[in-house]
């Protein structure tokens, strides 16, 4: 029995690899950090990304990283998701001003409890 070359994991065209165990592992912690380890997570990604059950099983076990237009919904869902890929992509200056701003909103959100305390 032979392997199909529909196979993901190495392969590409021009012959360059791309460490592709490297990045399903690290999107796989950050799936875990973001959702947990439960089945439920995986029925919630399955919900926001549309995609296949075991499609994304094998995302959390790190068998396979997402493609493309289900690491963009992941993105938009998952700040441990986005946060990994800017990582990856050597944007720690993306990451940094992000956490930042996130910051800053708990910090008014805190704020507004505060007053609201004061006025009671």
């Amino acid at each position: 029995m032979s392997f199909t070359k529909k196979d993901r994991k190495d392969r590409s065209i021009s012959g360059i690899t791309f460490p592709s165990q490297r990045f399903a592992d690290a999107i796989a912690g950050a799936l875990r950090r973001e959702y947990g380890e439960t089945h439920a997570a995986v029925k919630t990604v399955v919900a926001l990304t549309r995609a296949n059950e075991r499609a994304v099983k094998n995302w959390f076990d790190a068998r396979n990283a997402p493609k493309g237009e289900f690491l963009v919904e992941l993105c938009r869902h998952s700040d441990q998701v986005f946060e990994t890929f800017l990582l990856m992509a050597g944007r720690d200056k993306q990451v940094k001003a992000k956490r930042i701003v996130d910051a800053v909103d708990r910090l008014r959100e805190l704020l507004v409890l505060l007053d609201g305390l004061q006025t009671t």
